[in-house]
Protein backbone atom coordinates (compact mmCIF):
# COMPACT_ATOMS: atom_id res chain seq x y z
CA UNK A 1 0.00 0.00 0.00
CA UNK A 2 0.96 3.36 -0.73
CA UNK A 3 2.21 5.57 2.68
CA UNK A 4 0.34 9.10 2.70
CA UNK A 5 3.83 11.18 1.86
CA UNK A 6 4.53 9.05 -1.37
CA UNK A 7 0.80 9.67 -2.34
CA UNK A 8 1.22 13.37 -1.65
CA UNK A 9 4.37 12.84 -4.05
CA UNK A 10 2.51 11.00 -6.74
CA UNK A 11 -0.61 13.62 -6.77
CA UNK A 12 1.95 15.98 -7.48
CA UNK A 13 3.94 14.42 -9.92
CA UNK A 14 0.64 13.24 -11.94
CA UNK A 15 -0.63 16.86 -11.95
CA UNK A 16 2.23 18.21 -13.22
CA UNK A 17 2.79 15.50 -15.99
CA UNK A 18 -0.65 16.85 -16.90
CA UNK A 19 -0.58 20.54 -17.16
CA UNK A 20 3.01 19.94 -19.13
CA UNK A 21 0.21 17.56 -21.46
CA UNK A 22 -2.40 19.93 -21.71
CA UNK A 23 -1.22 21.15 -25.15
CA UNK A 24 -1.35 17.52 -26.21
CA UNK A 25 -5.25 17.17 -25.55
CA UNK A 26 -5.76 20.69 -27.05
CA UNK A 27 -4.07 19.59 -30.23
CA UNK A 28 -6.20 16.66 -29.82
CA UNK A 29 -9.58 18.68 -30.06
CA UNK A 30 -8.56 20.87 -32.84
CA UNK A 31 -7.66 17.80 -35.12
CA UNK A 32 -10.84 16.10 -34.06
CA UNK A 33 -13.34 19.16 -33.71
CA UNK A 34 -14.02 19.32 -38.10
CA UNK A 35 -15.62 15.90 -37.68
CA UNK A 36 -18.76 17.34 -35.91
CA UNK A 37 -19.85 18.81 -38.77
CA UNK A 38 -19.34 15.84 -41.08
CA UNK A 39 -21.46 13.88 -38.67
CA UNK A 40 -24.02 12.00 -40.46
CA UNK A 41 -27.78 10.40 -38.96
CA UNK A 42 -27.61 6.50 -40.04
CA UNK A 43 -30.91 5.35 -42.10
CA UNK A 44 -31.94 1.84 -41.07
CA UNK A 45 -32.13 -0.29 -44.39
CA UNK A 46 -33.24 -3.95 -44.37
CA UNK A 47 -30.37 -6.28 -45.80
CA UNK A 48 -29.07 -9.88 -45.11
CA UNK A 49 -26.61 -9.89 -42.51
CA UNK A 50 -24.18 -12.84 -42.18
CA UNK A 51 -20.50 -12.30 -40.00
CA UNK A 52 -17.81 -14.54 -40.26
CA UNK A 53 -15.57 -15.43 -36.86
CA UNK A 54 -12.68 -18.02 -36.09
CA UNK A 55 -12.23 -19.12 -32.83
CA UNK A 56 -9.14 -17.22 -31.07
CA UNK A 57 -6.69 -18.77 -28.30
CA UNK A 58 -9.22 -17.32 -25.98
CA UNK A 59 -11.60 -20.03 -26.81
CA UNK A 60 -8.74 -22.62 -25.97
CA UNK A 61 -7.92 -22.37 -22.24
CA UNK A 62 -7.52 -25.83 -21.58
CA UNK A 63 -6.74 -27.41 -18.54
CA UNK A 64 -4.58 -29.50 -19.47
CA UNK A 65 -2.53 -29.63 -22.86
CA UNK A 66 1.13 -30.00 -23.13
CA UNK A 67 1.48 -29.53 -26.52
CA UNK A 68 -0.20 -26.40 -26.66
CA UNK A 69 -2.82 -27.73 -29.43
CA UNK A 70 -4.62 -24.73 -30.63
CA UNK A 71 -8.29 -25.37 -33.01
CA UNK A 72 -8.30 -23.35 -35.88
CA UNK A 73 -12.15 -23.13 -36.44
CA UNK A 74 -14.01 -20.77 -38.70
CA UNK A 75 -17.84 -20.40 -38.32
CA UNK A 76 -20.93 -17.85 -39.26
CA UNK A 77 -23.97 -16.02 -37.75
CA UNK A 78 -26.01 -18.81 -39.08
CA UNK A 79 -23.93 -22.03 -36.93
CA UNK A 80 -22.10 -22.38 -40.73
CA UNK A 81 -18.21 -24.16 -40.14
CA UNK A 82 -15.99 -23.79 -42.43
CA UNK A 83 -13.01 -24.94 -41.25
CA UNK A 84 -11.95 -26.97 -37.98
CA UNK A 85 -8.44 -28.29 -38.01
CA UNK A 86 -5.90 -28.40 -35.13
CA UNK A 87 -2.34 -27.48 -35.04
CA UNK A 88 0.49 -26.86 -32.71
CA UNK A 89 3.48 -24.24 -32.44
CA UNK A 90 5.55 -27.26 -33.63
CA UNK A 91 3.65 -28.77 -36.40
CA UNK A 92 5.99 -28.86 -39.21
CA UNK A 93 5.02 -26.04 -42.26
CA UNK A 94 5.54 -29.08 -44.85
CA UNK A 95 2.77 -31.05 -43.24
CA UNK A 96 0.70 -27.85 -43.17
CA UNK A 97 1.36 -26.94 -46.85
CA UNK A 98 0.42 -30.57 -47.98
CA UNK A 99 -2.60 -30.47 -46.26
CA UNK A 100 -4.04 -27.17 -47.86
CA UNK A 101 -3.97 -28.97 -51.15
CA UNK A 102 -5.56 -32.49 -50.24
CA UNK A 103 -8.90 -32.99 -52.21
CA UNK A 104 -11.71 -33.54 -50.16
CA UNK A 105 -15.09 -35.92 -50.94
CA UNK A 106 -16.38 -34.07 -53.30
CA UNK A 107 -12.67 -32.91 -55.05
CA UNK A 108 -11.92 -29.34 -53.32
CA UNK A 109 -9.04 -28.48 -51.65
CA UNK A 110 -8.99 -26.21 -48.40
CA UNK A 111 -10.06 -22.48 -48.69
CA UNK A 112 -6.40 -21.29 -48.07
CA UNK A 113 -5.23 -23.94 -50.61
CA UNK A 114 -8.01 -22.20 -52.65
CA UNK A 115 -6.33 -18.44 -52.04
CA UNK A 116 -2.93 -19.60 -52.22
CA UNK A 117 -3.39 -20.81 -55.62
CA UNK A 118 -5.08 -17.38 -56.64
CA UNK A 119 -2.39 -15.67 -55.35
CA UNK A 120 0.35 -17.61 -57.27
CA UNK A 121 2.03 -19.41 -54.37
CA UNK A 122 2.81 -22.90 -53.28
CA UNK A 123 3.54 -22.65 -49.73
CA UNK A 124 3.07 -20.73 -46.32
CA UNK A 125 6.24 -19.19 -46.10
CA UNK A 126 5.50 -17.73 -49.74
CA UNK A 127 2.13 -16.85 -48.21
CA UNK A 128 3.46 -15.00 -45.22
CA UNK A 129 7.03 -13.47 -44.22
CA UNK A 130 5.56 -14.32 -41.12
CA UNK A 131 5.63 -18.38 -41.11
CA UNK A 132 9.28 -19.06 -41.19
CA UNK A 133 10.64 -22.69 -40.63
CA UNK A 134 14.03 -23.58 -39.37
CA UNK A 135 16.16 -26.48 -40.92
CA UNK A 136 14.34 -29.19 -39.46
CA UNK A 137 11.31 -28.01 -40.88
CA UNK A 138 9.46 -26.41 -37.19
CA UNK A 139 8.44 -23.01 -36.98
CA UNK A 140 10.62 -20.02 -35.63
CA UNK A 141 8.20 -18.89 -33.19
CA UNK A 142 4.82 -20.19 -31.49
CA UNK A 143 3.17 -16.76 -32.58
CA UNK A 144 2.70 -17.84 -36.07
CA UNK A 145 -0.35 -20.17 -35.19
CA UNK A 146 -2.07 -16.72 -34.39
CA UNK A 147 -1.04 -15.65 -38.29
CA UNK A 148 -1.94 -19.22 -39.27
CA UNK A 149 -5.48 -18.60 -38.37
CA UNK A 150 -5.51 -14.97 -39.54
CA UNK A 151 -4.33 -16.42 -42.95
CA UNK A 152 -7.19 -18.86 -42.53
CA UNK A 153 -9.79 -16.44 -41.45
CA UNK A 154 -9.03 -14.14 -45.00
CA UNK A 155 -9.41 -17.41 -47.15
CA UNK A 156 -12.61 -18.80 -45.90
CA UNK A 157 -14.21 -14.57 -46.69
CA UNK A 158 -12.43 -14.62 -49.83
CA UNK A 159 -14.48 -18.40 -50.95
CA UNK A 160 -17.82 -17.28 -49.32
CA UNK A 161 -17.64 -13.89 -51.38
CA UNK A 162 -17.94 -16.42 -54.51
CA UNK A 163 -20.99 -18.03 -53.27
CA UNK A 164 -24.52 -17.64 -55.03
CA UNK A 165 -26.77 -15.21 -52.92
CA UNK A 166 -30.40 -15.05 -53.34
CA UNK A 167 -30.70 -11.16 -51.44
CA UNK A 168 -28.64 -8.28 -51.10
CA UNK A 169 -26.18 -9.17 -48.39
CA UNK A 170 -24.11 -7.79 -45.88
CA UNK A 171 -20.96 -9.75 -44.74
CA UNK A 172 -19.40 -8.21 -41.68
CA UNK A 173 -15.82 -9.40 -40.42
CA UNK A 174 -14.88 -9.04 -36.90
CA UNK A 175 -12.13 -6.81 -37.03
CA UNK A 176 -10.68 -4.09 -39.33
CA UNK A 177 -10.75 -5.15 -43.02
CA UNK A 178 -6.44 -4.40 -42.48
CA UNK A 179 -3.38 -6.65 -42.66
CA UNK A 180 0.36 -6.90 -42.21
CA UNK A 181 0.20 -11.23 -42.73
CA UNK A 182 0.62 -11.86 -45.94
CA UNK A 183 4.24 -11.39 -48.18
CA UNK A 184 5.26 -8.54 -50.76
CA UNK A 185 1.79 -7.27 -52.67
CA UNK A 186 -0.05 -10.06 -51.74
CA UNK A 187 -2.84 -8.46 -49.75
CA UNK A 188 -3.57 -6.15 -52.36
CA UNK A 189 -3.63 -8.62 -54.97
CA UNK A 190 -6.46 -10.48 -52.73
CA UNK A 191 -8.07 -7.49 -51.91
CA UNK A 192 -8.50 -6.96 -55.71
CA UNK A 193 -9.80 -10.12 -55.88
CA UNK A 194 -12.07 -9.83 -53.21
CA UNK A 195 -13.70 -6.70 -55.52
CA UNK A 196 -13.94 -8.50 -58.16
CA UNK A 197 -16.23 -11.34 -57.09
CA UNK A 198 -18.30 -8.73 -55.22
CA UNK A 199 -18.37 -7.03 -58.66
CA UNK A 200 -18.86 -10.36 -60.22
CA UNK A 201 -22.42 -10.97 -58.40
CA UNK A 202 -24.03 -7.71 -59.24
CA UNK A 203 -22.98 -8.33 -63.07
CA UNK A 204 -24.41 -11.64 -63.19
CA UNK A 205 -27.62 -11.72 -60.57
CA UNK A 206 -27.67 -7.65 -59.99
CA UNK A 207 -26.96 -8.73 -56.33
CA UNK A 208 -25.25 -6.50 -53.92
CA UNK A 209 -22.94 -8.04 -51.45
CA UNK A 210 -21.44 -5.55 -49.26
CA UNK A 211 -18.01 -6.03 -46.98
CA UNK A 212 -17.87 -4.24 -44.24
CA UNK A 213 -15.25 -4.86 -40.69
CA UNK A 214 -16.19 -3.91 -36.83
CA UNK A 215 -13.38 -3.76 -34.25
CA UNK A 216 -14.17 -3.33 -30.33
CA UNK A 217 -11.07 -1.16 -29.92
CA UNK A 218 -9.13 1.06 -32.30
CA UNK A 219 -5.89 3.39 -31.58
CA UNK A 220 -8.05 5.81 -33.49
CA UNK A 221 -11.20 5.57 -31.15
CA UNK A 222 -8.08 5.42 -28.22
CA UNK A 223 -6.34 8.73 -28.98
CA UNK A 224 -9.79 10.81 -29.39
CA UNK A 225 -12.24 9.70 -27.35
CA UNK A 226 -11.85 12.46 -24.80
CA UNK A 227 -11.41 15.05 -27.52
CA UNK A 228 -14.74 13.45 -29.06
CA UNK A 229 -16.54 13.75 -25.92
CA UNK A 230 -14.87 17.21 -25.47
CA UNK A 231 -15.71 18.47 -28.34
CA UNK A 232 -19.68 16.72 -29.00
CA UNK A 233 -18.24 14.33 -31.77
CA UNK A 234 -20.88 12.21 -32.11
CA UNK A 235 -23.48 13.30 -28.69
CA UNK A 236 -26.31 12.82 -30.70
CA UNK A 237 -29.56 11.59 -29.77
CA UNK A 238 -30.22 9.15 -32.74
CA UNK A 239 -27.46 6.71 -34.69
CA UNK A 240 -25.00 8.67 -36.44
CA UNK A 241 -21.84 7.93 -37.64
CA UNK A 242 -18.53 9.91 -39.13
CA UNK A 243 -15.67 9.24 -42.04
CA UNK A 244 -12.33 9.37 -39.94
CA UNK A 245 -9.53 10.97 -42.31
CA UNK A 246 -6.66 9.08 -43.43
CA UNK A 247 -4.46 11.87 -41.45
CA UNK A 248 -6.47 11.49 -38.24
CA UNK A 249 -5.23 7.69 -38.67
CA UNK A 250 -1.63 8.45 -39.29
CA UNK A 251 -1.43 10.45 -36.26
CA UNK A 252 -3.27 6.84 -34.55
CA UNK A 253 -0.94 4.12 -35.66
CA UNK A 254 2.46 4.00 -34.35
CA UNK A 255 3.51 1.94 -37.81
CA UNK A 256 1.63 4.89 -40.41
CA UNK A 257 1.42 2.23 -43.09
CA UNK A 258 -1.29 0.70 -41.06
CA UNK A 259 -3.60 3.55 -41.64
CA UNK A 260 -2.91 3.55 -45.47
CA UNK A 261 -1.03 1.49 -47.82
CA UNK A 262 -0.69 -1.90 -49.07
CA UNK A 263 -1.54 -3.19 -45.54
CA UNK A 264 -5.13 -1.43 -45.52
CA UNK A 265 -8.46 -2.75 -47.33
CA UNK A 266 -10.94 -0.66 -45.20
CA UNK A 267 -12.03 2.83 -44.84
CA UNK A 268 -12.63 3.75 -41.23
CA UNK A 269 -16.14 5.25 -39.92
CA UNK A 270 -16.90 6.13 -36.28
CA UNK A 271 -20.18 4.68 -36.21
CA UNK A 272 -23.24 4.64 -32.94
CA UNK A 273 -26.13 2.83 -33.32
CA UNK A 274 -28.11 3.64 -30.19
CA UNK A 275 -30.02 7.26 -30.14
CA UNK A 276 -28.61 8.35 -26.66
CA UNK A 277 -25.67 10.65 -26.22
CA UNK A 278 -23.69 8.59 -24.28
CA UNK A 279 -23.87 5.43 -26.10
CA UNK A 280 -20.80 3.47 -27.17
CA UNK A 281 -19.15 3.94 -30.49
CA UNK A 282 -17.53 1.43 -32.43
CA UNK A 283 -14.67 1.97 -35.22
CA UNK A 284 -15.65 0.15 -38.47
CA UNK A 285 -13.96 -0.64 -41.38
CA UNK A 286 -15.90 -0.02 -45.05
CA UNK A 287 -14.25 -1.90 -47.88
CA UNK A 288 -12.24 0.72 -49.66
CA UNK A 289 -14.24 0.27 -53.16
CA UNK A 290 -17.75 0.65 -51.21
CA UNK A 291 -16.78 3.87 -49.68
CA UNK A 292 -19.66 5.41 -51.47
CA UNK A 293 -21.93 3.37 -50.27
CA UNK A 294 -21.39 3.66 -46.97
CA UNK A 295 -25.04 5.13 -45.92
CA UNK A 296 -26.59 1.57 -47.22
CA UNK A 297 -23.84 -0.69 -45.38
CA UNK A 298 -23.98 1.11 -42.21
CA UNK A 299 -28.11 1.28 -42.53
CA UNK A 300 -27.69 -2.53 -42.91
CA UNK A 301 -26.09 -2.78 -39.90
CA UNK A 302 -28.09 -0.39 -37.49
CA UNK A 303 -30.88 -2.63 -38.65
CA UNK A 304 -28.32 -5.63 -37.08
CA UNK A 305 -27.32 -3.93 -34.09
CA UNK A 306 -30.77 -2.20 -33.07
CA UNK A 307 -31.18 -6.23 -31.58
CA UNK A 308 -28.15 -6.59 -29.95
CA UNK A 309 -27.61 -8.80 -27.54
CA UNK A 310 -25.97 -9.40 -24.81
CA UNK A 311 -24.37 -5.80 -25.88
CA UNK A 312 -26.57 -3.40 -27.15
CA UNK A 313 -26.02 -1.64 -30.12
CA UNK A 314 -23.47 -4.03 -31.57
CA UNK A 315 -24.42 -6.05 -34.38
CA UNK A 316 -26.78 -9.38 -33.55
CA UNK A 317 -25.17 -11.32 -36.37
CA UNK A 318 -21.49 -11.09 -35.04
CA UNK A 319 -22.25 -11.68 -31.53
CA UNK A 320 -24.17 -14.74 -32.56
CA UNK A 321 -20.89 -15.87 -34.59
CA UNK A 322 -18.80 -15.59 -31.67
CA UNK A 323 -21.45 -17.72 -29.62
CA UNK A 324 -21.52 -19.89 -32.12
CA UNK A 325 -17.31 -19.91 -32.71
CA UNK A 326 -16.84 -20.31 -28.83
CA UNK A 327 -15.78 -23.75 -27.01
CA UNK A 328 -17.75 -24.04 -23.94
CA UNK A 329 -19.22 -26.73 -22.17
CA UNK A 330 -19.98 -30.37 -23.60
CA UNK A 331 -17.33 -29.66 -26.93
CA UNK A 332 -14.87 -28.11 -24.76
CA UNK A 333 -14.97 -30.85 -22.63
CA UNK A 334 -14.70 -33.12 -25.49
CA UNK A 335 -11.87 -31.19 -26.82
CA UNK A 336 -9.98 -31.82 -23.71
CA UNK A 337 -11.10 -35.60 -23.21
CA UNK A 338 -9.47 -35.88 -27.22
CA UNK A 339 -6.30 -34.12 -25.84
CA UNK A 340 -5.85 -37.20 -22.76
CA UNK A 341 -6.68 -39.63 -24.77
CA UNK A 342 -4.15 -38.62 -27.72
CA UNK A 343 -1.24 -38.06 -24.73
CA UNK A 344 -2.55 -42.01 -23.40
CA UNK A 345 -1.86 -43.15 -27.11
CA UNK A 346 1.57 -41.88 -27.26
CA UNK A 347 3.04 -43.05 -24.52
CA UNK A 348 2.26 -46.82 -24.15
CA UNK A 349 2.99 -48.68 -21.41
CA UNK A 350 3.19 -45.19 -19.51
CA UNK A 351 -0.42 -44.78 -19.85
CA UNK A 352 -1.53 -45.77 -16.25
CA UNK A 353 0.83 -42.39 -15.16
CA UNK A 354 -1.84 -40.40 -17.00
CA UNK A 355 -4.54 -41.67 -15.14
CA UNK A 356 -2.87 -41.11 -12.02
CA UNK A 357 -2.42 -37.40 -12.87
CA UNK A 358 -5.92 -36.94 -13.81
CA UNK A 359 -6.87 -37.54 -10.53
CA UNK A 360 -4.50 -34.72 -9.29
CA UNK A 361 -5.61 -31.04 -8.29
CA UNK A 362 -4.09 -29.00 -10.93
CA UNK A 363 -4.55 -26.13 -9.10
CA UNK A 364 -3.50 -26.67 -5.57
CA UNK A 365 -3.61 -22.89 -4.58
CA UNK A 366 -7.47 -22.43 -5.35
CA UNK A 367 -7.84 -23.71 -2.05
CA UNK A 368 -7.06 -20.27 -0.22
CA UNK A 369 -10.24 -19.34 -1.70
CA UNK A 370 -12.34 -21.93 -0.03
Amino acid sequence: MIDPASQAQLKEAIADCIGTDQGVLNALREEIQPLKSATRRIQPRATTSISLVGTDGGNNQLRFDPFLIQLVRVVDSSNNEYCIEAVSPTTPIEKLNTRQFIRDENGSISALGEMMQFLGVSTLPQLSHMIRPTDNGKPVSPSWVQVYRELVEWAILFKILGKDYGTDTLIICDGLLRSKAFAKDLFPKLLNGMKARIDAQWNKSRRRVYLAGVAKHSQVLSRYRLAMALEGVLQTDYPAYVEVSREIERHSYVWSEFAEGEFVGGKMFLVKFGSHRRDPVWPIDIFVPQVNESQAILGSLLADAINGFPVPHYPRCLQKAHENAALVDFDFDILQDFIYEGVRTSLGGDAGTLDAFQLQDADPAQRRYG
